[in-house]
């Protein structure tokens, strides 16, 4: 899917890591929500509530997810699902545009 349609944005960006990554978050009428980002290349660890699911847009990294066999890479059009209440690794080795999903 290229674009959402009917959905409000949250105007607020989320900052993470001084400015090296950072999303805005969208709200769908039937209570779902994603978010549209930027990561810079580096590394990262992030920590999540919900369960996510991962697409990248375009871009080229590395995760390595709870209970993995280690870091795997994740190419354009690749995605990976965060199961809730979980870090997840992240290494960054180009500029990295995402889509995350939700799952509750």
């Amino acid at each position: 899917m290229a674009e959402f349609d009917d959905v409000m944005v949250v105007k607020k960006a989320n900052i993470y890591f001084d400015g090296k990554v950072t999303s805005r978050v969208i709200k769908f009428k039937d209570g779902s929500r994603k978010s549209l980002g930027i990561m810079l290349p580096g590394d990262y660890e992030f920590s999540t509530a919900e369960r996510e699911i991962m697409e990248i847009m375009s871009g080229n990294l590395e995760v390595l997810l709870p209970e993995g066999d280690g870091w795997k890479t994740i190419k354009d059009g690749e995605s990976f699902e965060v199961p809730a209440q979980s870090k997840f690794g992240l290494k960054v080795k180009e500029v990295t545009d995402y889509c995350c999903s939700y799952l509750g």
